[in-house]
């Protein structure tokens, strides 16, 4: 919906991701003033975005594949393309340094401004300490995956 913008999907596609509302908008308007429910937003629909995978497979009893996929293709596009102007798009990359006190060398997702090709780390968000903890978490789970994968 073009209606809403800057939701940023912090971290890896898994059950700890964090869909931060925090700086996202409804027609210009903050998000969190127009929907008015903190405890839904940080509480059911940070779940119900996290587990959104496992619900299509219940509701549609199938994979949710196809879901993956679309993301890909809207991926690509915005990467291909740029993504919108005065917005920007949350993109899984490998940082070279540290941003947001996200250690530097995981595949993370952070928000991204994307031109001609090349993606850019946005820069200067001000990070609640809600918001800090939900994506230290996922950045915690991100390092134990790595360790299980490569060793170290």
């Amino acid at each position: 919906m073009q209606e809403i913008e800057n939701i940023i999907v912090w971290g890896n596609h898994s059950a700890t991701q964090y869909p931060d509302t925090f700086h996202a908008t409804v027609r210009g308007q903050p998000l969190r003033k127009v929907v008015n429910d903190d405890a839904y937003l940080n509480g059911d629909f940070i779940k119900k975005v996290a587990l959104r995978g496992a619900e299509i497979i219940s509701v549609m009893k199938k994979s949710s594949a196809a879901s993956a996929a679309a993301a890909a293709c809207e991926h690509m596009h915005d990467w291909w393309f740029g993504n919108q102007q005065g917005g920007w798009v949350s993109m899984a990359v490998i940082s070279e340094r540290e941003h947001y006190g996200i250690q530097a060398g995981i595949c993370y997702s952070f928000p991204c401004n994307v031109v001609n090709g090349e993606w850019q780390i946005v820069e200067g968000l001000t990070i609640n300490e809600f918001s800090t903890q939900k994506m230290k978490a996922n950045e915690k789970e991100l390092l134990e995956e790595r360790k299980m994968a490569l060793g170290f």
